[in-house]
């Protein structure tokens, strides 16, 4: 019997696969899912608005800055732009777990979660 954040890692990986065209590694989609916690069950808080300024704002502070520790520049608004246009305009639910997990392979920066 799976467990529910197995469930939602195979959604995950599927939309990785419709959405962006490639094959998810899957334990790095796990860790991801991992660090965020209880955010993944909870319907707000597990997806990210493609379109909300302040909350692609907190995406590059609190995920791209503090948790991959990169260096605050136009690059990291404008991986984050990119992830969201591939991801579709006419996908409403952009899950959080599969924007960063696109965002930490943009970056290479999957030593974060080893």
């Amino acid at each position: 019997m799976s467990s529910k954040r197995d469930e939602l890692v195979e959604k995950y990986a599927a939309h990785i696969r419709e959405k962006f065209n490639t094959a998810p590694d899957i334990s790095l989609l796990e860790k991801v899912a991992r660090g965020l916690g209880p955010a993944i069950y909870n319907r707000d808080a597990s997806t990210v608005s493609g379109t909300d300024e302040r909350e692609m704002e907190t995406v590059k502070k609190n995920f791209l800055i503090k948790k991959l520790g990169l260096e605050d520049s136009p690059e990291l608004m404008e991986a984050i732009r990119k992830v969201m246009g591939t991801y579709g305009a006419g996908e409403r639910t952009k899950y959080r777990a599969v924007v960063y997990y696109m965002l930490t392979r943009h970056f290479r920066a999957e030593a974060v979660y080893s």
